[in-house]
């Protein structure tokens, strides 16, 4: 691995273009450790969202150590009806699988009305339990990331600087994101839909069958584009409605507003009719 750092032209465009994938599989990271954390009790939410990210930050900077390790995992282990599985295949299979089952359970709760972030959820779900949780998908985000960085650049300080850069974003950016997610329902549903179709994406990769993140990330950044123009709508809607409905104050005098409106126009007649004072 090359411990070197000098700014070329082709480094600057492999760092950003290992920043961006890095902020995009961080902010795939925060909706996941999101969602698992929102059943935790309250004082534990911001703490589980933290440990869980600076844990998966550790975890990527120390399989980029591990680099060379990592490109063996792509060496094939067995065959099943022909097909080559390496351990990079079964570890993005199982990751995959456990996405899938983790986003299509909770959506299943939110349709079917057993949303299980109240009290008992809190009981049920353990702060051991949702970390254990969060660092087995961080293996398969990191996994996934840093043989696509390696196939990229050798430059094994490169790659630690942009890990730690989208992090440090990600741990700033996670409070942020954790209680949009959590406030808005649509937002959450198309954040699910969208670890559905990143499972999909990660079991696909373990079969082999290589699909172009474009062709993953794109869709997902025009259904966002979309959801924001809806909710840019739905506040403007309830903004004029609000306007709407929304009077002066006024005093009670007890009297009716009729009543009030024809003590004003009778002394308005009786101004209007009084004589002019000799002089």
């Amino acid at each position: 691995m090359d411990l070197s750092f000098e700014f070329t032209p082709d480094l600057i465009a492999v760092f950003l273009t290992l920043f961006v994938l890095e902020v995009v599989l961080g902010v795939d990271n925060v909706i996941f450790i999101s969602i698992l954390a929102a059943k935790l009790p309250v004082e534990q939410q911001a703490k589980a969202r933290t440990l869980g990210l600076t844990l998966a930050m550790v975890m990527r900077v120390l399989l980029v150590c591990l680099a060379g390790w990592i490109i063996t995992l792509q060496n094939d282990l067995f065959e099943v009806l022909g097909m080559g599985f390496s351990g990079k295949d079964v570890i993005l299979i199982l990751g995959g699988a456990f996405l899938l089952y983790k986003a299509v359970t909770e959506i299943h709760h939110k349709l079917e009305g057993a949303d299980d972030h109240g009290a008992g959820a809190a009981a049920k779900a353990t702060f051991g339990a949702v970390i254990a949780q969060i660092l087995a998908l961080d293996l398969v985000f990191s996994l996934d990331s840093v043989i696509t960085a390696v196939g990229m650049t050798d430059n094994i300080i490169l790659i630690i600087t942009v890990v730690v850069l989208s992090f440090g974003i990600m741990l700033v950016a996670a409070k942020h994101i954790f209680t949009f997610v959590n406030n808005h329902p649509t937002v959450k549903m198309l954040a699910l839909a969208f670890l559905v179709l990143i499972g999909a994406f990660l079991i696909a990769e373990g079969f082999e069958v290589h699909i172009d993140k474009a062709l993953i990330y794109g869709p997902m950044a025009f259904a966002i584009l979309v959801e924001v123009l809806n909710l840019a709508y739905a506040a403007r809607k309830r903004k004029r409605a609000e306007a709407a409905t929304s009077e002066a104050v006024r005093l009670h005098s007890g009297y009716t507003v009729e009543e009030e409106r024809e003590a004003l126009a009778r002394s308005s007649k009786a101004t209007t009719a009084e004589p002019t004072p000799k002089a």
